[in-house]
């Protein structure tokens, strides 16, 4: 019995696993199939608990998982016609697809409905989780995103034209770029598509789909035409007119939405590398390189001449991106090697290298005037430009540098760090740094030096902690503890050094802990309530991390923070409304005091506004809230109306008949009254 039950959760697993894999779905249902991959992705921890779990499962709970087994396995199919299925196919013959999709998801909502999760032993986290991804189904069914009238009737007019007959090349424009078919491989994929229809029908199509291949010829042939010289390895190099904003990403398949500006203009991808050239925009590293390799000097989004050709990474945006993919629980993009060879030596000129040359023989010296003066004109030089910091970095300045860290003159150990801290700019030498032992030094710094050493220390921590394994040295070497120590008594510069510096590396799991066991929570409390501190933005983002982390949750909701975080649901930035929301949305799942208390202090309208004009994970956050609060307001009716039970029994004994039903019939409990409303105020925003 184990064994089969083993088994079966197993297959389960290994079903949603396989969902989770299929990816690119076809813009025309794009979004209701990712809501739904996504959703099935949410089950996974439930089933890992109901395996590892000694428990038996209760017999109903067991057919319905059974029952899931199948509906799974037709959702995998229906995923999968959705990532590599006809475009053209999808739109025309969409009263076939969208019941299809209906029965899926409707089957699914009927075999989770029959697990007894109160009977599993599964966390009350899971439990929740699994509950929510249950309403979603609910609220869900029977919905279909609206069709696009105008891509329909162009397709549906040019498939019912015969086949010689004249078409506008603005129709034909329209369908190629909203069918995102302007490249040879995405017209080959369309064709590749129909095709396995065909094979699919035993070698008889039928008129309907040998239609659709003749309209599929026609805007190959378009395609074609206005561009003579496509070709399949045009894509991220050169953008045709009218499809820039066309190309499939290999990030389209996620769920939720990814921002704008986390997407490469070239590309549309969410970026993994973020660079920013001379103009200022900021694109994918392999995809300006591209660019530039191709012999353009020009700004792809702007047209602007570039200045230089030179790449400065985004670091900010870098880490916004992680944020961005922690809160939405997406794996970070992990960043790829360069696809130019790496620099292995700077343009600098002769007598440049024999000034470097000078300022490390004087690093090396016995003199501590020596080596304060050459550290400080080190960091003036690595400051100054790429190619000194590589030319500074391959005359081995680092270990001469990393050595200086624990000197007793607080000035040039000032120098040495704040030098680390510019060389760490050109992406090689982070490696390079983290390689020399440098941050036990930085660490060392960060507690006893200057207060402009300290701060230098901490943004030094933040740039190396841009590389996901470092985040991992760091948090090990005993920093987190002096980096809390000065976002709660550095100057104003100190403690934005320090937040940065912190949330990058709270965004590794295994550090939040550390954070919150050096007392993190009650500092960032502090600075949110502080008047006119100006670090309501930091602490905000850094408890939205700490709060999925059960220590940090805890802590949070031991520290007063719900009437913080209502006011600023009510009040605050978008951003700050999104990452307050969320913090509150960990802080009451599984917890009713800390739902009374919001629900007390007025929450509900400001979630409602939230729900309907926040961002969007705010409005993902803001509905998981009033989700709860409905669960909570139910639960609170069920209870008055078992306390109220005896009293109106006796009522009615006693009273006359006409009387009780005038009563029963014009008394409402205040819950009651609670209930309609945020009942009311969920279906305005479901509408």
């Amino acid at each position: 019995m184990e064994e089969a039950k083993g088994a079966l959760l197993q297959e389960l697993i290994d079903t949603v696993s396989e969902i989770s894999s299929i990816s690119d779905y076809k813009c025309t249902v794009r979004k209701e199939y990712c809501n739904l991959a996504r959703r099935l992705k949410l089950l996974i921890p439930m089933f890992e608990e109901i395996r590892d779990s000694k428990e038996p499962i209760p017999e109903e709970s067991l057919k319905s998982l059974n029952s899931l087994k199948e509906a799974l396995e037709s959702a995998k199919e229906l995923l999968r016609f959705g990532s590599e299925g006809s475009k053209i196919f999808m739109v025309l013959e969409r009263e076939q697809v969208v019941p299809k999709f209906h029965k899926v998801t409707a089957c699914l909502e009927q075999a989770l409905s029959g697990i007894s999760f109160e009977r599993l032993d599964i966390s009350d986290e899971v439990k929740e989780q699994v509950e929510l991804v249950l309403s979603q189904f609910r609220r869900a069914k029977g919905r279909a995103d609206a069709i696009d009238v105008e891509l329909y009737e162009d397709l549906v007019s040019l498939h019912n034209k015969s086949t010689d007959a004249a078409t506008e090349p603005a129709v034909l424009r329209r369908l190629a770029e909203k069918l995102q078919l302007m490249q040879i491989d995405d017209l080959t994929q369309e064709s590749l598509a129909l095709h396995e229809m065909v094979t699919a029908s035993g070698a008889d199509p039928g008129e309907s789909i040998e239609k659709m291949s003749m309209l599929l010829k026609k805007i190959k042939d378009f395609v074609q035409t206005e561009n003579p010289d496509i070709t399949a390895s045009t894509r991220g190099k050169s953008l045709p007119s009218g499809c820039s904003g066309q190309i499939t990403t290999d990030g389209n398949h996620q769920s939720p939405v990814i921002p704008d500006d986390f997407r490469c203009p070239i590309s549309l991808e969410l970026m993994k590398d973020p660079v920013i050239v001379s103009t200022g925009q900021t694109y994918e590293r392999a995809c300006i390189e591209k660019w530039l390799d191709a012999g353009h000097g020009t700004c792809p989004k702007t047209q602007q001449t570039l200045s230089t050709l030179a790449l400065t990474p985004n670091y900010v945006l870098r880490s916004l991106i992680a944020q961005w993919c922690e809160a939405n629980g997406i794996e970070p993009p992990k960043r790829p090697s360069s696809s130019r060879p790496s620099k292995t030596a700077s343009s600098c000129s002769p007598a440049e290298l024999t000034n470097i040359e000078i300022l490390l023989h004087k690093l090396r010296s016995v003199s501590p005037e020596d080596q304060r003066t050459a550290a400080g004109e080190i960091r003036l030089l690595a400051k100054r430009n790429a190619d000194n910091r590589v030319a500074i970095a391959e005359a081995g300045a680092i270990p001469l540098l990393v050595s200086l860290l624990g000197t007793p003159d607080s000035r040039t150990q000032e120098h040495a760090v704040t030098a680390l801290l510019n060389l760490s700019i050109c992406e090689d030498n982070k490696s390079s740094i983290i390689n020399y032992g440098a941050v036990p030094g930085i660490v060392y710094v960060l507690k006893r030096g200057s207060m402009e050493a300290r701060e230098n220390a901490a943004a030094t921590l933040f740039s190396l902690s841009v590389v996901d394994e470092n985040k991992v040295t760091i948090g090990a070497s005993g920093a987190i503890p002096p980096l809390v120590t000065l976002l709660s008594e550095g100057t104003q510069r100190g403690k934005k050094d320090a937040a940065t510096a912190l949330f990058n590396l709270c965004i590794y799991q295994g550090n939040k802990g550390k954070a919150v066991r050096a007392g993190v929570v009650p500092t960032l409390m502090r600075l949110l309530t502080e008047p006119g501190g100006g670090m309501v933005d930091e602490a905000l983002a850094i408890l939205a991390i700490l709060a999925s982390h059960p220590e940090g949750k805890a802590t949070i909701g031991a520290s007063e923070a719900v009437p913080v975080l209502v006011e600023v649901i009510g009040n605050g930035s978008p951003r700050n409304r999104e990452n307050a929301a969320a913090v509150l949305v960990h802080l009451c799942a599984g917890d009713q005091h800390h739902l009374a208390q919001a629900q007390e202090l007025g929450v509900m309208g400001s979630l409602v506004d939230l729900a309907q004009n926040g961002t969007d994970r705010g409005k993902r956050k803001a509905a998981q809230l009033l989700e709860r609060m409905g669960r909570f307001i139910e639960q609170q009716q069920q209870q008055q109306q078992q306390q109220h039970a005896p009293v109106q029994a006796e009522a009615q004994a006693e009273a006359p008949a006409q009387a009780q039903a005038h009563t029963h019939s014009h008394t409402h409990t205040p819950t009651e009254t609670q209930h309609t409303q945020l009942s009311t105020l969920m279906n305005a925003i479901d509408s």
